[in-house]
Formats: structure tokens, C-alpha cells, sequence
């Protein structure tokens, strides 16, 4: 190679390391985190759909208590069947651990230039390998998420958020996708019918979705440290 060439060759490579450090892939995940920590805590009124074709499975009501930095506790019925963690969309437990970022691209996504970075948890994962992260830079919240893992496949985690919501960070709405056929479904949610037709034994993955409505958020009252130490309940048994 020339010394013409060579010199071209090292100051691309320089360009494009300037650049990609230039958009700061740390400092913007630092914001999320820095602008959800102004949510001490929460409790929040959701409804549950889950889409999956051979789950027979009714649209539920649960209530979930939100507490810094990472305790969260649901009041259900009938969520065995998700993914560990499948509610709990915090950016606090969505970007818990060490890792190192990578800033991607900018894409347009839901009319938003979206600041795209990717994470890798360093040292021993349980179950991540890679984060991508899709970040409004203004707002500075997620919009969207695909996690790659070592046991429950590929999930994506989608947000959609209300200007009729005080608090900004905090989501409306919520699509959870996911490969069923990673999960060992009980066969009282398929009404006795076997997964092996279309679940756990199928060559290919079976796309399943969980939407999630937010309402009636309580924010930052003080919720006492005893609620995240029980037992799951059922909302019916607390409101006889």
C-alpha cells in the first residue's frame, strides 16, 4: 500500500472513530437513567392482552408497584406464562449491570430521529447477550428495545407514550413480543389442546404479544418497602 493510500486509509478510520464517539452512546443512556430517576416510585393500573394463537388466555387486570432502584411487584392472575421480567420496563432494570454501548445509527421510528445503540453486558450474563436500544435524544426515554438472550430467544419491547401522562417517562401503553415457543406453557392456559402443535416442539419460532395499557398512575406518594416482600395476590381476593 502507498503512503498516499495509507495515510487516506488511517484518517477514515480516525473519522470514524470521532464520530462514533461523538455521539456519546454512555451520556445518552446516562440521560434515561438520570431522567427516570426523578420517579421515586409508582402504582399503576394495567390491562392485559395476550396474543398467542392456540392460548386461551382472557384480557386481565393487574396492578403494578414501582420502587427505586429496581423492586417492583405485581398483583395478578395468570402471568406464568411470560417471560421473566415481561412488565417490569423500567430503563433501571432494562440497563442494570455493567455493559459497554455502542452507538448504531439514527433511525426515523414513530416520527422520532431515534438515536439506535447497542449494549453487551460484560463478564458473566445470565441470560443477555445484546441490547438495542432505540432512544428519543430530546425526551430522553425508549421507545423501543430488542433483547437477544441465551435461553428465551429474541423479545421487543415497544412503548408508546401520552402527553396526557404527567410524568413524561412514564410509558401509556406497552407491546411485548416474544417467541412462544421458547416458554413451557401450562396446558391450562391452552384449555388442554397440546403445545407441540403449534408450540414448544415447532421447528420454527411462534410469534406471541402481550399488550399492556397504563392508567391511573400514582406517582412518587411513598410505598412501603413490605409490599415488594409479599407474595403475589389476586386483585380479586384485596378488593372483597
Amino acid at each position: 500500500m502507498s503512503c498516499m493510500k495509507k495515510l487516506v486509509f488511517i484518517l477514515v478510520v480516525f473519522s470514524i472513530c470521532v464520530t462514533a464517539q461523538n455521539k456519546e452512546p454512555e451520556k445518552i443512556l446516562y440521560n434515561v437513567l438520570n431522567n427516570f430517576s426523578q420517579i421515586n416510585d409508582y402504582k399503576v393500573d394495567v390491562e392485559i392482552k395476550i396474543d398467542v394463537s392456540f392460548l386461551k388466555v382472557p384480557n386481565t387486570k393487574a396492578i403494578i408497584y414501582f420502587k427505586q432502584p429496581d423492586k417492583a411487584h405485581i398483583e395478578s392472575r395468570g402471568f406464568a406464562l411470560l417471560p421473566k421480567g415481561a412488565l417490569d420496563i423500567s430503563p433501571t432494570s432494562l440497563l442494570k449491570g455493567k455493559y459497554t454501548a455502542f452507538f448504531d445509527r439514527v433511525e426515523d421510528y414513530e416520527g422520532v430521529k431515534a438515536a439506535v445503540i447497542k449494549t453487551i453486558p460484560l463478564g458473566e450474563s445470565e441470560d443477555v447477550i445484546l441490547s438495542t436500544f432505540w432512544i428519543d435524544r430530546e425526551k430522553s426515554r425508549i421507545m423501543k428495545v430488542e433483547v437477544s438472550t441465551k435461553l428465551n430467544g429474541t423479545f421487543n419491547i415497544e412503548l408508546k407514550y401520552s402527553n396526557k401522562i404527567k410524568y413524561s417517562q412514564l410509558p401509556s401503553s406497552m407491546v411485548f413480543s416474544f417467541d412462544v415457543s421458547k416458554l413451557n406453557i401450562s396446558k391450562r392456559f391452552t384449555g388442554g389442546e397440546d403445545q407441540d402443535k403449534e408450540g414448544k416442539n415447532n421447528t420454527g419460532p411462534i410469534l406471541g404479544k402481550v399488550f399492556v395499557n397504563y392508567s391511573n398512575y400514582v406517582v412518587n406518594k411513598g410505598i412501603p418497602d413490605s409490599v415488594f416482600t409479599k407474595p403475589k395476590e389476586k386483585i380479586e381476593r384485596k378488593r372483597h
